[in-house]
Protein backbone atom coordinates (compact mmCIF):
# COMPACT_ATOMS: atom_id res chain seq x y z
CA UNK A 1 0.00 0.00 0.00
CA UNK A 2 1.42 3.38 -1.05
CA UNK A 3 1.11 6.59 1.14
CA UNK A 4 -1.02 7.64 -1.19
CA UNK A 5 -3.91 5.28 -0.34
CA UNK A 6 -3.09 4.41 3.11
CA UNK A 7 -4.59 6.13 5.19
CA UNK A 8 -4.56 6.51 9.44
CA UNK A 9 -6.51 7.65 11.67
CA UNK A 10 -5.03 9.84 15.12
CA UNK A 11 -7.56 8.67 17.08
CA UNK A 12 -9.92 4.90 16.90
CA UNK A 13 -11.92 3.69 19.79
CA UNK A 14 -10.44 0.11 20.65
CA UNK A 15 -14.58 -1.40 20.98
CA UNK A 16 -15.24 -5.62 21.20
CA UNK A 17 -18.45 -7.71 20.99
CA UNK A 18 -17.85 -8.11 24.85
CA UNK A 19 -18.25 -4.49 24.84
CA UNK A 20 -21.98 -4.08 22.91
CA UNK A 21 -22.85 -7.08 24.65
CA UNK A 22 -22.10 -5.47 27.54
CA UNK A 23 -24.01 -2.53 27.02
CA UNK A 24 -27.01 -4.75 25.60
CA UNK A 25 -27.32 -6.67 28.71
CA UNK A 26 -27.55 -3.30 30.93
CA UNK A 27 -30.44 -1.97 28.87
CA UNK A 28 -31.87 -5.64 28.99
CA UNK A 29 -32.13 -5.62 32.83
CA UNK A 30 -33.33 -2.35 32.59
CA UNK A 31 -30.14 -1.18 33.61
CA UNK A 32 -30.54 2.66 32.36
CA UNK A 33 -29.93 5.14 34.99
CA UNK A 34 -26.90 6.24 37.28
CA UNK A 35 -25.37 4.55 40.08
CA UNK A 36 -27.65 1.60 39.88
CA UNK A 37 -26.45 -1.97 40.18
CA UNK A 38 -23.59 -2.04 37.07
CA UNK A 39 -22.02 1.65 38.38
CA UNK A 40 -22.01 0.34 41.68
CA UNK A 41 -19.95 -2.84 40.66
CA UNK A 42 -17.83 -0.32 38.30
CA UNK A 43 -16.43 1.56 41.19
CA UNK A 44 -15.66 -1.48 43.26
CA UNK A 45 -13.35 -2.58 40.23
CA UNK A 46 -12.13 0.89 39.68
CA UNK A 47 -11.35 1.13 43.12
CA UNK A 48 -9.25 -2.17 42.63
CA UNK A 49 -7.79 -1.62 39.77
CA UNK A 50 -6.82 2.05 41.09
CA UNK A 51 -5.92 1.31 44.49
CA UNK A 52 -7.61 3.75 46.25
CA UNK A 53 -10.63 3.40 49.08
CA UNK A 54 -13.42 5.50 47.18
CA UNK A 55 -13.99 5.53 43.36
CA UNK A 56 -17.22 7.49 41.89
CA UNK A 57 -17.89 7.39 38.50
CA UNK A 58 -18.64 10.79 36.84
CA UNK A 59 -19.93 12.37 33.72
CA UNK A 60 -16.52 13.39 32.84
CA UNK A 61 -13.26 14.48 34.09
CA UNK A 62 -14.11 17.60 33.92
CA UNK A 63 -17.10 17.14 36.18
CA UNK A 64 -14.59 15.19 38.21
CA UNK A 65 -12.20 17.84 38.74
CA UNK A 66 -15.12 20.30 39.62
CA UNK A 67 -16.17 18.05 42.16
CA UNK A 68 -12.91 17.95 43.28
CA UNK A 69 -12.61 22.18 43.71
CA UNK A 70 -16.23 21.97 45.64
CA UNK A 71 -15.33 19.17 47.86
CA UNK A 72 -12.22 21.02 49.36
CA UNK A 73 -14.16 24.56 49.47
CA UNK A 74 -11.76 26.14 47.18
CA UNK A 75 -13.41 29.42 46.82
CA UNK A 76 -13.19 33.25 46.56
CA UNK A 77 -9.86 34.60 47.51
CA UNK A 78 -8.21 31.40 46.81
CA UNK A 79 -5.70 31.18 44.65
CA UNK A 80 -4.83 27.23 43.22
CA UNK A 81 -1.71 26.76 40.94
CA UNK A 82 -2.19 24.93 37.48
CA UNK A 83 -0.03 24.04 34.49
CA UNK A 84 -0.61 26.34 31.39
CA UNK A 85 -0.45 23.67 29.33
CA UNK A 86 -3.70 21.78 30.39
CA UNK A 87 -6.98 21.41 28.99
CA UNK A 88 -9.19 24.65 29.82
CA UNK A 89 -11.36 22.56 32.83
CA UNK A 90 -8.31 22.39 34.50
CA UNK A 91 -8.76 26.40 35.29
CA UNK A 92 -12.06 26.37 35.09
CA UNK A 93 -13.18 24.28 37.47
CA UNK A 94 -11.57 26.66 40.02
CA UNK A 95 -12.91 29.76 38.03
CA UNK A 96 -16.27 27.91 38.97
CA UNK A 97 -15.77 28.33 42.50
CA UNK A 98 -14.64 32.19 42.46
CA UNK A 99 -11.30 31.57 42.85
CA UNK A 100 -8.11 32.33 40.47
CA UNK A 101 -5.95 29.95 38.72
CA UNK A 102 -2.23 31.13 38.93
CA UNK A 103 -0.74 29.43 35.67
CA UNK A 104 2.64 27.59 36.22
CA UNK A 105 5.47 26.51 33.45
CA UNK A 106 6.37 22.70 32.64
CA UNK A 107 8.93 21.28 32.33
CA UNK A 108 10.57 21.09 28.91
CA UNK A 109 11.26 17.30 29.43
CA UNK A 110 8.19 15.94 30.18
CA UNK A 111 5.69 18.78 29.33
CA UNK A 112 4.24 17.62 32.81
CA UNK A 113 4.11 20.87 35.98
CA UNK A 114 7.43 22.01 37.37
CA UNK A 115 7.25 21.49 41.25
CA UNK A 116 10.41 24.40 41.07
CA UNK A 117 8.39 26.74 39.11
CA UNK A 118 5.02 26.03 41.56
CA UNK A 119 7.07 27.18 44.79
CA UNK A 120 8.14 30.42 43.05
CA UNK A 121 3.94 31.22 43.31
CA UNK A 122 3.01 29.68 46.15
CA UNK A 123 1.64 32.85 48.23
CA UNK A 124 -0.58 32.74 51.59
CA UNK A 125 -3.91 32.42 49.14
CA UNK A 126 -2.57 29.30 47.29
CA UNK A 127 -4.86 26.73 48.34
CA UNK A 128 -4.54 23.50 46.08
CA UNK A 129 -2.18 22.46 42.93
CA UNK A 130 -3.24 20.98 39.95
CA UNK A 131 -1.06 18.40 38.49
CA UNK A 132 -1.68 17.23 35.20
CA UNK A 133 -0.15 13.95 34.35
CA UNK A 134 0.98 14.56 30.46
CA UNK A 135 0.51 12.03 27.86
CA UNK A 136 0.08 9.50 31.09
CA UNK A 137 3.63 10.30 32.37
CA UNK A 138 3.58 11.26 35.77
CA UNK A 139 4.24 14.20 37.18
CA UNK A 140 7.44 14.56 40.09
CA UNK A 141 5.18 13.60 42.47
CA UNK A 142 7.43 13.24 45.42
CA UNK A 143 8.53 16.81 45.17
CA UNK A 144 4.57 18.34 44.63
CA UNK A 145 3.72 16.45 47.70
CA UNK A 146 6.42 17.19 49.75
CA UNK A 147 6.03 21.15 48.72
CA UNK A 148 2.19 20.78 49.48
CA UNK A 149 2.71 19.28 52.89
CA UNK A 150 5.11 22.45 53.96
CA UNK A 151 2.38 24.88 52.50
CA UNK A 152 -0.65 22.88 53.77
CA UNK A 153 -2.13 22.79 49.77
CA UNK A 154 -4.54 19.95 48.67
CA UNK A 155 -3.08 18.40 45.61
CA UNK A 156 -5.76 17.46 42.77
CA UNK A 157 -4.19 15.17 39.98
CA UNK A 158 -5.49 15.78 36.86
CA UNK A 159 -5.41 12.15 35.55
CA UNK A 160 -7.51 12.12 32.57
CA UNK A 161 -4.63 10.23 30.31
CA UNK A 162 -3.08 8.40 33.31
CA UNK A 163 -5.32 5.44 33.70
CA UNK A 164 -3.03 2.39 34.06
CA UNK A 165 -0.10 4.39 34.80
CA UNK A 166 2.17 4.87 37.66
CA UNK A 167 5.15 6.79 39.27
CA UNK A 168 7.67 5.05 41.55
CA UNK A 169 5.40 2.00 41.25
CA UNK A 170 2.23 3.51 42.90
CA UNK A 171 -0.84 4.21 40.40
CA UNK A 172 -1.13 8.16 39.44
CA UNK A 173 -4.42 9.54 40.69
CA UNK A 174 -3.81 7.75 44.36
CA UNK A 175 -0.76 10.49 45.67
CA UNK A 176 -3.41 13.63 46.04
CA UNK A 177 -6.00 14.32 47.97
CA UNK A 178 -7.57 13.54 44.50
CA UNK A 179 -7.41 12.63 41.50
CA UNK A 180 -9.76 12.82 38.18
CA UNK A 181 -9.57 10.66 35.35
CA UNK A 182 -11.06 10.85 32.15
CA UNK A 183 -13.09 7.91 29.97
CA UNK A 184 -13.85 10.48 27.06
CA UNK A 185 -13.90 8.60 23.66
CA UNK A 186 -9.79 9.86 22.63
CA UNK A 187 -8.68 8.00 26.30
CA UNK A 188 -7.03 4.51 26.21
CA UNK A 189 -10.37 3.54 28.31
CA UNK A 190 -13.61 4.81 26.92
CA UNK A 191 -17.50 4.62 28.12
CA UNK A 192 -17.91 7.68 24.86
CA UNK A 193 -18.12 10.03 27.64
CA UNK A 194 -17.34 9.60 31.64
CA UNK A 195 -15.29 10.39 34.06
CA UNK A 196 -14.25 9.14 38.20
CA UNK A 197 -12.81 10.94 41.40
CA UNK A 198 -11.02 8.55 43.37
CA UNK A 199 -9.93 9.73 46.55
CA UNK A 200 -8.18 7.71 50.10
CA UNK A 201 -9.75 10.55 52.07
CA UNK A 202 -13.04 9.45 53.84
CA UNK A 203 -14.25 13.16 54.51
CA UNK A 204 -13.51 14.03 51.40
CA UNK A 205 -15.05 10.79 49.98
CA UNK A 206 -18.57 11.57 51.69
CA UNK A 207 -19.09 15.52 50.60
CA UNK A 208 -17.63 14.56 47.02
CA UNK A 209 -20.50 12.10 47.21
CA UNK A 210 -23.33 13.94 48.29
CA UNK A 211 -21.89 16.79 45.65
CA UNK A 212 -22.39 14.34 43.00
CA UNK A 213 -25.95 13.51 43.53
CA UNK A 214 -26.94 16.99 43.40
CA UNK A 215 -26.06 18.30 46.79
CA UNK A 216 -28.32 15.33 48.55
CA UNK A 217 -27.94 12.13 50.37
CA UNK A 218 -29.27 9.86 48.17
CA UNK A 219 -26.67 7.62 47.81
CA UNK A 220 -26.88 7.28 51.92
CA UNK A 221 -30.83 6.24 51.58
CA UNK A 222 -29.88 3.94 48.61
CA UNK A 223 -27.34 2.06 51.33
CA UNK A 224 -30.22 2.40 54.26
CA UNK A 225 -28.93 4.38 56.13
CA UNK A 226 -31.41 7.46 56.52
CA UNK A 227 -35.39 6.52 55.92
CA UNK A 228 -35.27 9.42 53.30
CA UNK A 229 -32.86 11.41 51.10
CA UNK A 230 -32.96 15.52 51.09
CA UNK A 231 -31.15 18.50 50.30
CA UNK A 232 -28.22 18.55 52.43
CA UNK A 233 -25.13 20.41 50.44
CA UNK A 234 -24.29 21.91 47.21
CA UNK A 235 -24.05 19.91 44.04
CA UNK A 236 -25.25 18.96 41.04
CA UNK A 237 -26.05 15.94 38.24
CA UNK A 238 -22.70 14.19 37.59
CA UNK A 239 -23.92 10.90 38.08
CA UNK A 240 -23.55 8.69 34.38
CA UNK A 241 -26.16 6.12 33.17
CA UNK A 242 -25.35 2.59 33.89
CA UNK A 243 -25.45 1.95 30.15
CA UNK A 244 -21.93 4.09 29.99
CA UNK A 245 -20.66 2.41 33.32
CA UNK A 246 -21.29 -1.18 31.49
CA UNK A 247 -19.06 -0.49 28.45
CA UNK A 248 -16.66 1.38 30.81
CA UNK A 249 -16.58 -2.32 33.30
CA UNK A 250 -16.31 -4.26 29.91
CA UNK A 251 -13.59 -1.84 28.73
CA UNK A 252 -11.54 -2.08 32.54
CA UNK A 253 -11.43 -6.14 32.05
CA UNK A 254 -8.80 -5.59 29.25
CA UNK A 255 -6.80 -2.38 31.17
CA UNK A 256 -3.85 -4.15 31.36
CA UNK A 257 -4.03 -5.81 27.41
CA UNK A 258 -4.81 -2.15 25.75
CA UNK A 259 -1.98 -0.49 28.08
CA UNK A 260 0.77 -3.38 27.15
CA UNK A 261 -0.39 -2.72 23.38
CA UNK A 262 -0.09 0.91 23.38
CA UNK A 263 3.27 0.99 25.50
CA UNK A 264 4.83 -1.45 22.75
CA UNK A 265 3.37 1.38 20.12
CA UNK A 266 5.01 4.37 22.02
CA UNK A 267 8.08 2.76 22.62
CA UNK A 268 8.42 2.11 18.32
CA UNK A 269 7.93 5.55 17.65
CA UNK A 270 10.40 6.87 20.39
CA UNK A 271 13.56 4.18 19.57
CA UNK A 272 12.41 4.86 15.76
CA UNK A 273 13.17 8.23 16.42
CA UNK A 274 16.52 8.21 17.94
CA UNK A 275 18.22 8.48 14.83
CA UNK A 276 15.84 11.72 13.39
CA UNK A 277 16.91 13.25 16.93
CA UNK A 278 20.40 12.71 16.44
CA UNK A 279 20.44 14.77 13.14
CA UNK A 280 18.64 17.37 14.42
CA UNK A 281 15.30 17.13 13.20
CA UNK A 282 13.43 16.30 15.87
CA UNK A 283 12.88 16.49 20.02
CA UNK A 284 12.09 13.22 21.47
CA UNK A 285 9.72 13.50 24.50
CA UNK A 286 11.37 12.80 28.08
CA UNK A 287 11.15 10.43 30.14
CA UNK A 288 10.97 10.22 34.22
CA UNK A 289 12.96 7.03 35.56
CA UNK A 290 10.23 6.98 38.03
CA UNK A 291 7.52 6.80 35.80
CA UNK A 292 5.41 4.26 34.57
CA UNK A 293 3.59 5.02 31.12
CA UNK A 294 0.57 3.99 29.53
CA UNK A 295 1.15 4.73 26.05
CA UNK A 296 -1.75 7.40 26.22
CA UNK A 297 0.00 9.98 23.69
CA UNK A 298 3.26 9.99 21.67
CA UNK A 299 3.78 13.26 21.10
CA UNK A 300 7.47 15.32 20.27
CA UNK A 301 9.07 18.09 19.41
CA UNK A 302 10.01 19.88 15.98
CA UNK A 303 12.29 23.40 14.98
CA UNK A 304 10.34 26.87 15.82
CA UNK A 305 8.21 27.69 13.09
CA UNK A 306 7.80 24.08 11.34
CA UNK A 307 5.26 22.37 12.99
CA UNK A 308 2.04 23.67 11.03
CA UNK A 309 3.71 22.98 7.84
CA UNK A 310 4.75 18.97 9.06
CA UNK A 311 1.37 18.13 10.29
CA UNK A 312 -0.26 19.09 6.57
CA UNK A 313 2.98 17.00 5.01
CA UNK A 314 1.79 14.18 6.92
CA UNK A 315 -1.94 14.74 5.82
CA UNK A 316 -1.15 14.76 2.40
CA UNK A 317 0.68 11.41 3.06
CA UNK A 318 -2.79 9.84 4.81
CA UNK A 319 -1.70 10.77 8.18
CA UNK A 320 -3.78 11.94 10.91
CA UNK A 321 -1.43 14.48 13.33
CA UNK A 322 -2.21 17.44 15.26
CA UNK A 323 -0.64 19.84 18.07
CA UNK A 324 -1.92 20.13 21.36
CA UNK A 325 -3.61 22.71 24.49
CA UNK A 326 -3.54 26.26 23.26
CA UNK A 327 -1.55 27.56 26.89
CA UNK A 328 -4.26 28.71 28.67
CA UNK A 329 -2.44 31.75 30.01
CA UNK A 330 -2.66 33.36 26.54
CA UNK A 331 -6.25 32.43 25.82
CA UNK A 332 -8.03 35.45 25.38
CA UNK A 333 -10.54 34.25 28.44
CA UNK A 334 -6.96 34.14 30.83
CA UNK A 335 -5.69 37.72 29.28
CA UNK A 336 -9.12 39.53 29.57
CA UNK A 337 -9.73 38.10 33.69
CA UNK A 338 -6.50 37.66 35.16
CA UNK A 339 -4.22 40.09 32.95
CA UNK A 340 -2.15 37.10 31.43
CA UNK A 341 0.27 37.95 29.32
CA UNK A 342 1.25 35.31 26.25
CA UNK A 343 5.75 35.49 27.29
CA UNK A 344 4.53 34.89 31.66
CA UNK A 345 5.24 31.41 30.66
CA UNK A 346 8.06 31.15 27.52
CA UNK A 347 8.92 27.62 28.85
CA UNK A 348 5.39 26.41 28.05
CA UNK A 349 4.79 28.40 24.95
CA UNK A 350 8.31 27.19 23.03
CA UNK A 351 6.42 23.67 23.50
CA UNK A 352 3.28 24.36 22.58
CA UNK A 353 3.91 25.80 19.60
CA UNK A 354 6.80 23.21 18.51
CA UNK A 355 4.70 19.96 19.31
CA UNK A 356 3.04 17.32 17.36
CA UNK A 357 0.77 14.21 18.42
CA UNK A 358 0.91 11.58 16.39
CA UNK A 359 -1.63 9.08 15.43
CA UNK A 360 -1.73 6.18 18.63
CA UNK A 361 -4.14 3.38 19.76
CA UNK A 362 -4.66 -0.06 19.25
CA UNK A 363 -5.96 -0.82 15.71
CA UNK A 364 -2.27 0.50 14.68
CA UNK A 365 0.32 -2.15 14.35
CA UNK A 366 3.92 -1.88 14.29
CA UNK A 367 4.45 -1.80 10.79
CA UNK A 368 2.46 1.55 10.62
CA UNK A 369 4.50 3.11 13.35
CA UNK A 370 7.21 1.91 10.60
CA UNK A 371 5.00 3.72 8.07
CA UNK A 372 4.54 6.84 9.98
CA UNK A 373 8.09 6.99 10.74
CA UNK A 374 9.15 6.85 7.23
CA UNK A 375 7.17 9.36 6.00
CA UNK A 376 7.55 11.94 8.95
CA UNK A 377 11.83 11.54 8.08
CA UNK A 378 10.70 12.13 3.92
CA UNK A 379 8.05 15.84 5.41
CA UNK A 380 11.36 17.09 7.59
CA UNK A 381 13.64 16.29 5.22
CA UNK A 382 11.59 18.68 2.32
Amino acid sequence: MTSQTRRIRFVQPDLTNEDIQAVVAALRANHLGGNGAVGQRVQARLRGLVGTRHALLTTSCSHALEIAMMALDIGAGDEVIVPSFAFVTAASAIVRQGARPVFAEIDEFTFNLNPDDVARRITPRTRAVVCVHYAGQGCRMDELITLAREHDLYVVEDAAQAIGAGYGGRPLGTFGHAGCFSFHITKNIIAGEGGAFVTGDDDIARRAEIIREKGTNRSAFLRGEVDKYSWVDIGSSFVPSDLLAALLGSQLARLEEITQHRVELWYGYYEGMARLEETGLVIRPGLDPQAEINGHIYAFRVAPGIRDRVIEGLKARGIESTFHFVPLHSSPYAQKAFGCHRDDLPVTERVAASLIRLPLHTQLSMDDIEFILEQLEQVLKK
